[in-house]
């Protein structure tokens, strides 16, 4: 009788939203398409034109927002009131800064997804990935097993350690995986069947979100996932140029849980980012 009545009026919810998202996916398989005569180089550079293409978006506003702090700071300091009227003034520049972010990702999700998709499609189908190294493959090289630098090459291998397992990169993006990242990036609650992907749907909205350099947490609910998932997704991530860490890993108070926090993309249980913010 539901779906009787579903039908009639259009279908459900959930269904509307969904058909609502399908011509993002069509966006973002047909970048996928595209980008796939792309060199690897050209790829990886994709991060660098997105995170360009936001600053440019970007920098009307941020000038407002120097030139208000620059005013603020040529009053006398015991004209408090001038200078809280101005912060004020800043306080509503950041909030409609803020509103440009999601306008620009909004603009750049079918081509960043695109960018995830077509990575793990090279991971997938290649045992290692080249390209020419940057100074974070350098940095990386030294501490991770799975990167080397051969020349002015740096090397990926696709298999790496996950929570004490050895791990191979099999997977690439679904349709429904993409739905699931777009639910997730709109600020919506994606629910999604065991078997779906939920690890992978999650590569989506961080990759995007990790372009306006505002940081990006991933909260899980018990510490082995936090790793397990830092660990398992890093190397896409940092094959990309981006920063990953996880703030489990570390002991509260420390320089190296700090150091988490200014990583482009932190993992971590909803306890430990609730106690860190209290301490």
């Amino acid at each position: 009788m539901f779906g009787l009545l579903s039908k009639l009026f259009g279908g459900s919810k959930s269904e509307k939203d969904v058909k609502k998202i399908l011509p993002i996916v069509q966006q973002i398989n047909q970048h996928f398409t595209s980008f796939q005569s792309l060199t690897n180089d050209q790829l990886r550079n994709k991060t660098q034109e997105f995170r360009q293409r936001i600053r440019e978006h970007l920098s009307g506003i941020d000038e407002q927002i120097r030139a208000k702090n620059e005013e603020a700071e040529s009053l006398p300091a015991d004209d408090i009131s001038g200078r809280d009227a101005i912060y004020k003034e800043v306080d509503d520049l950041k909030k409609d800064r803020d509103k440009q972010i999601e306008e620009v990702l909004e603009k750049i999700l079918p081509e960043a997804f695109a960018v995830v998709k077509e990575t793990s499609r090279r991971f997938s189908q290649n045992s290692q990935v080249a390209s020419a190294a940057t100074a974070l493959d350098k940095e990386l090289a030294v501490k991770k097993n799975y990167i080397s630098i051969e020349g002015e090459q740096a090397i990926y291998n696709n298999s790496w350690e996950a929570a004490g397992n050895t791990v191979t990169w099999n997977m690439v993006h679904y349709d429904v995986q993409l739905i699931g990242g777009t639910v997730l990036h709109s600020g919506k609650i994606s629910e999604m069947a065991t078997g779906e992907g939920k690890t992978l749907v999650s590569t989506l909205p961080a990759y995007l979100n990790a372009l306006a350099g505002e940081g990006v947490h991933v909260v899980t609910v018990n510490d082995y996932l936090a790793r397990r998932d830092s660990e398992w997704n890093g190397p896409i991530f940092e094959w990309l140029g981006l920063t990953v860490d996880c703030i489990d890993k570390h002991q509260p108070n420390s320089d190296a849980r700090r150091k988490a926090y200014h990583a482009d993309i932190t993992y971590g249980t909803n306890n430990e980012f609730g106690f860190d913010y209290l301490r």
